[in-house]
């Protein structure tokens, strides 16, 4: 693949040719206005992950390409211009095949040598991914159809409406139902590159690409889209100010009879105000607060499970694993398990 801007050729440093045997090959598949980063945010983990194998002696596991309806140069969404193989060129054994998503991805899924390329390709692959609004590709082809599939966050209500049959998660960062695997929005594909990269290589090689990336944490599938803080900053300034103050303070009273006389409001005005601004109860904010801190903890330091708990303010560490089993479906230790870099 070759990027092209105006003048400027951007070569990457591995290709299929470069790469020793046995591999795994991975096509992504490009339109136009296709979101740039669906496309370059995988290529990069796997060309990190090529990188750090060859470092540990082991041969370099994958075989990237960008394909296109038809070859020659593919206009991302940024002006940035792709140069693709045609789909018509793919032949042999697939082992993963990916769909980004982008603003042109509905034109796409309208196109019907490339729903037919794609269910015709993903029956051969080993696994199907989509990236963001990939998954309308996908749904279009058939391949999502009963499946447990999620999209950007904005647009996963249209994924519902538009075709029933699937089974729209809203929150995850990404899914995966048997061999097909579907991530939310533009840096999301990231994460699912380096959970396809954890399934192949194993977790010791995907943090080390996640490191490589300086990607801060390689998120769990089931972590929120986004983060309790920005989801809340729809709220007016008021209640913004207020998150802020209680993003600092998690270990303090933060029930609602304190947060009420804070804003000098009455407990049952405080209540019903914010739940209109925020859509959600100041309880459930306040354990979304004090999760997504626990899990930066977790994630950076060495300390202790009832200590983490403590200085999030749970009161106790069972208190803080029920929090963590219904919002993230895992416990406190697992999650460090999987996903510390300490």
């Amino acid at each position: 693949m070759r990027v092209v801007f105006g003048e400027i050729a951007i070569y990457p440093s591995l290709s299929a040719t470069t790469m020793s045997s046995p591999f795994r090959s991975v096509l992504l598949l490009a339109f136009p206005d296709v979101q740039l980063l669906d496309v370059c945010g995988p290529l990069q983990v796997f060309a990190s992950a090529n990188e750090i194998a060859a470092q540990h002696g082991l041969d370099r596991p994958y075989a990237t390409r960008v394909v296109a309806a038809d070859s020659g140069l593919v206009t991302s969404a940024s002006g940035l211009a792709l140069l693709a193989d045609s789909i018509r060129s793919v032949k042999g054994p697939i082992h993963t095949l990916i769909i980004p998503g982008g603003r042109g991805v509905i034109a796409a899924a309208a196109d019907e040598r490339l729903t037919r390329w794609t269910r015709r390709q993903a029956a051969r692959a080993s696994r199907v991914a989509s990236v963001c609004s990939g998954a309308f590709l996908l749904a279009e082809a058939g391949l999502l159809d009963g499946r447990r599939v999620v999209t950007h966050w904005a647009r996963c209500d249209e994924l519902a409406r538009r075709y029933p049959q699937l089974r729209v998660e809203t929150d995850p960062i990404f899914v995966r139902d048997g061999t097909v695997w579907t991530s939310a929005g533009v840096t999301a594909g990231i994460d699912l590159a380096l959970a396809l990269v954890e399934a192949d290589l194993g977790r010791s090689i995907a943090l080390d690409v996640a490191r490589e990336l300086v990607v801060f944490v390689k998120r769990p599938g089931g972590q929120s889209q986004f983060s309790a803080m920005l989801s809340m900053q729809r709220a007016d300034d008021r209640f913004g100010e207020l998150h802020a103050w209680m993003a600092a303070h998690l270990a303090s009273d933060l029930s609602v009879p304190m947060l009420a006389k804070r804003l000098h409001m009455s407990e049952r005005s405080f209540m019903r105000h914010y739940k209109t601004q925020t859509g959600r109860t100041p309880a459930r904010a306040v354990e979304q607060l004090r999760v997504e801190a626990a899990q930066r903890l977790l994630g950076e330091t060495s300390w202790s499970i009832k200590r983490v708990a403590t200085r999030c303010g749970f009161g106790s560490e069972e208190t803080m694993r029920r929090s963590f089993v219904r919002l993230l479906r895992v416990a406190p230790q697992t999650y460090r398990e999987r996903f510390s870099f300490s």
